[in-house]
């Protein structure tokens, strides 16, 4: 997927310091939920990805990496793609998407609003 179908997509799972307002976490998850997207959040709201309610489209790791390839060990939920945020990348997280195939972008959601948010 890239950027542009991301944001074609509905659910977000959004893994991150979403209550922080100086924290990336809390501005993409206002940012999605503000043009109509139904967004979930892990970490600070959520403890995992299997405690979210419904089917995910979308991963949004904005975390420190060692707890996004923690969370992302433990999900046995199914999604479409993770995003990796700007900062949140390891050689660890990256080798463990490639090794177990699933599918990523590097990329930042704010971009993707602004570029082609739905509403």
């Amino acid at each position: 997927m890239d950027l542009k179908e991301i944001m074609n997509q509905t659910v977000f799972a959004v893994a991150g310091d979403t209550l922080n307002p100086e924290k990336y976490a809390y501005k993409i998850k206002h940012g999605l939920l503000e043009h109509g997207y139904t967004v979930h959040a892990v970490g600070k709201e959520l403890s995992d990805f299997d405690s979210v309610p419904e089917e995910i489209d979308i991963i949004d790791l904005c975390i420190n990496p060692v707890k996004g390839l923690e969370l992302i060990k433990k999900c046995r939920k199914s999604f479409k793609c993770i995003v990796i945020q700007p900062g949140t990348e390891s050689e660890e997280l990256l080798s463990y998407l490639n090794e177990k195939n699933l599918p990523y972008i590097q990329g930042c959601l704010l971009v993707g609003l602004w570029l082609y948010a739905k509403e």
